[in-house]
């Protein structure tokens, strides 16, 4: 039976041939939730590769040029300008995931030398070692960054990851007796902090060599930590 071949039924008798000929069959709950969750999640997996490009590309082109604009970001990430304002509404927000992803390569790059394996100096000396090794393109963006209006704690959080780490250490040293225990690790730990900044702004101004400000940098912490009588022994 077909429903134009009778015109003449009312309307709920039409609606209910309809519904014997042409059944609908509604999806499970599960089923539903699949669907729904199928567009949010490749958007959003989308959304990170291309927030990340972004980033990667600030990071890049932000260590040789500070005044890059955005337009040049976007075109090195492979993204429009507005794609770029739609992750960071500003150039602030922006440069500040940049010094975000920094801070995290650096915390990276701690981890995989095992600050807990051997000695306290010794560990404190491989952490020096691969602090030395940052590359020397990044100090523009560096400098960029350390120029920013930021809140009191701001510059404490940017390193405090780092901090954190080298702070452990530095406690881990005064337990066994290697590092200097009247001073609390937390000073100690931003002490080193900023001399790495000396070391790093000596180099860049061309008053010291890369490998005279290492050594400087190593001796210079050295005598910071270590216990007076420790030190004798060198």
């Amino acid at each position: 039976m077909h429903l134009h071949a009778a015109p003449g039924l009312p309307l709920a008798q039409r609606t209910a041939v309809r519904d014997q000929l042409f059944p609908v069959h509604p999806l499970p709950v599960g089923d539903l939730d699949d669907v729904r969750r199928v567009v949010p999640v490749n958007d959003r997996a989308d959304a990170r590769r291309s927030r990340a490009s972004i980033i990667d590309a600030a990071v890049d082109l932000l260590s040789t040029d500070p005044e890059c604009r955005i337009e040049s970001i976007a075109a090195a990430a492979g993204v429009t300008r507005q794609t770029v304002y739609a992750h960071f509404s500003s150039r602030e927000q922006l440069l500040a995931a940049v010094l975000q992803r920094v801070t995290e390569n650096a915390v990276a790059a701690l981890d995989a030398i095992d600050l807990e394996t051997g000695s306290a100096t010794d560990a404190l000396l491989r952490l020096l070692d691969v602090s030395a090794r940052n590359p020397a393109r990044h100090r523009p963006l560096f400098r960029m960054l350390g120029d920013l209006p930021a809140p009191p704690d701001g510059d404490r959080r940017s390193h405090a990851p780092v901090t954190g780490r080298l702070e452990r250490l530095i406690v881990r040293g005064q337990r066994a007796g290697e590092f200097d225990s009247r001073l609390s690790a937390y000073w100690l730990a931003t002490a080193v902090v900023q001399l790495g900044h000396a070391a790093g702004d000596e180099v860049d101004a061309g008053r010291m060599g890369r490998e005279e400000a290492v050594l400087a940098l190593r001796v210079t912490v050295l005598r910071l930590l270590v216990e007076p009588v420790a030190q004798a022994a060198w």
